[in-house]
């Protein structure tokens, strides 16, 4: 194999290992936004895409992980869903986007990743949970005790 092959099969590695994890992560945050109602999001679901944006997904981050728990605070207040945090998932995304900037302080670096990773990996999990949580919640479907009200066989 040629130089030129190897850098291909290494550009395509790196592809795969970074630019995957975050499409799918991105994807998880657009569906659980889709679950929350207009009137409770302070995001569109598209604007999480924003941060496939070099440079300007610094600062987006940020004001994407509060709008997020936000949304996610309001969603569950207006369903009386209650949840531990108040704003739910702020606390660990915060605490990702911060280490993850703090890769480039030398010494730090390599230790601040590991723990941006770390809390980057907690972060989706919890937003993913929360989704499924709105997923249990669907108002297109009547509730069964209503169907018991009028007589009406589910």
């Amino acid at each position: 194999m040629g130089p030129a092959i190897i850098i291909f099969v290494v550009i395509i590695a790196v592809i795969i290992v970074v630019l995957l994890p975050a499409i799918f992560y991105l994807l998880t945050l657009q569906n659980t936004l889709k679950k929350v109602k207009k009137k409770n999001r302070t995001i569109e679901p598209g604007q999480v895409w924003l941060m496939l944006i070099p440079l300007f997904n610094i600062v987006w981050q940020f004001i994407m992980i509060n709008r997020i728990a936000d949304s996610l605070k309001s969603e569950f207040a207006e369903r009386n869903i209650s949840i531990k945090e108040d704003r739910p998932g702020a606390q660990i995304g915060i605490a990702y986007c911060i280490l993850i900037l703090c890769v480039s302080v030398p010494v730090l670096g390599r230790l601040a990743y590991l723990g941006g990773l770390i809390c980057w990996i907690i972060y989706w999990v919890k937003i993913s949970n929360y989704k499924n949580q709105l997923g249990d919640f669907n108002e297109d479907v009547l509730d069964s005790t209503l169907l018991d009200d009028f007589d009406i066989e589910s």
